[in-house]
């Protein structure tokens, strides 16, 4: 590929996680103060008294679950991800420069943008595009990094966003390559239903349009597909927060379930997350290994992250490269990113 003459900076989007035991609670608070994430009548009046509320209530025990992992990896993972897909890009011809924005802590989307304006580091770009790392779209994790990204982005350059790429061929193939290696650890593969574990989000959401539990159900099917196993396989949700209604069945039901088949192991597969962190190490691999043990599952396995795997890079490489090279995208990021934003609430409608 010919070399690209303008510099591209590259934002990866992600939740975020504290780097310390004492930023549990703030990086709590930045949580529940979303107005992506908490909405309700009146809600600019009592939100910030209601995140005050939740964050201090859940700090002491989301504190002991960062503990148990070791705290928070998910910087250092993206930042491995920004490196890789940075040097990837660059043996595609793309003179790049990927930076992190996370939602909830540090580095926040405004050290990101600043990072893109320092001349004194070089980092100065022509083009910018926006790589929210989450494989599905949803109003509460893309839509709430987009969101802060127009809040905060004052620059002229043009600018991009990469689709949700749940979709990518060669990200599934990531995914498979996860599920194999998982899988080899059985001693009989073929006998250990696969449990898709995605993060959940409120019914209310999902009834306002928002395609992520079509996306999410997607994704399973051409994992599936492309894996070729017989294994019979289930679809769960983690995470619940509140009293709401959220999606289900829970991982701790289906563990249950399981668990009645007198199943004697399980695999579970992270689908909806692309790198560990508490969900995953702590939610997953610590929490409800305990329950499924206590249920009388004696095998347990988790499918790692995808983390940096050269097949993930590749994938996300290939997202950006379709971004810039599509026809028209010179445009400004507003218009680009509000087009995608109702062809995905559009695309929920659609019956499949």
């Amino acid at each position: 590929m010919a070399r690209i003459s303008k510099r591209v900076g590259v934002v990866l989007f992600q939740l975020g996680g504290p780097d310390s035991l004492a930023a549990v609670e703030p990086f709590l608070y930045n949580l529940f103060l979303d107005p992506d994430i908490i909405d309700f009548p009146f809600s600019r009046l009592g939100r910030r008294a209601l995140a005050r509320l939740i964050s201090t209530t859940r700090a002491k025990k989301a504190a002991q679950h960062y503990a148990a992992i070791g705290g928070s990896p998910i910087r250092r993972f993206t930042e491995q991800q920004a490196a890789a897909l940075e040097a990837r890009l660059m043996r595609d011809g793309v003179d790049a420069r990927c930076v992190v924005a996370m939602r909830y802590w540090h580095p926040f989307t405004a050290e990101a943008i600043a990072q893109l304006h320092d001349a004194r580091q070089d980092a100065e770009v022509d083009q910018v595009v926006l790589l929210p790392l989450y494989p599905q779209y949803s109003s509460t994790t893309t839509g709430s990094s987009l969101n802060e990204w127009r809040r905060l982005w004052t620059g002229a350059v043009p600018t991009s966003c990469v689709a949700p790429f749940y979709r990518n061929p060669i990200y599934i193939a990531a995914v498979v390559e996860r599920i194999d290696e998982a899988l080899a650890r059985f001693a009989h593969p073929e006998a250990v239903p696969l449990v898709f574990s995605a993060h959940s989000v409120p019914v209310s959401v999902i009834e306002k349009g928002d395609p992520y539990q079509r996306q999410i159900e997607e994704t399973v099917g051409l994992v599936m597909e492309q894996g070729g196993w017989s294994n019979d396989h289930r679809l769960c949700y983690q995470s619940k927060v509140g009293a709401s209604r959220w999606l289900e069945p829970s991982l701790r039901q289906t563990l249950r379930q399981v668990a009645s088949e007198k199943r004697c192991g399980v695999c579970i597969v992270p689908i909806s997350f692309v790198s560990d962190h508490v969900e995953t190490l702590g939610e997953i691999d610590h929490h409800a290994r305990q329950e499924a043990r206590l249920l009388g599952i004696e095998r347990f396995e988790m499918t790692r992250g995808l983390n940096d795997s050269p097949t993930f890079i590749q994938a996300l490489a290939a997202s950006v490269l379709a971004t810039i090279g599509e026809s028209g995208v010179a445009i400004q990021g507003e218009e680009k990113i509000q087009d995608q934003e109702r062809e995905a609430a559009a695309q929920s409608m659609v019956a499949d």
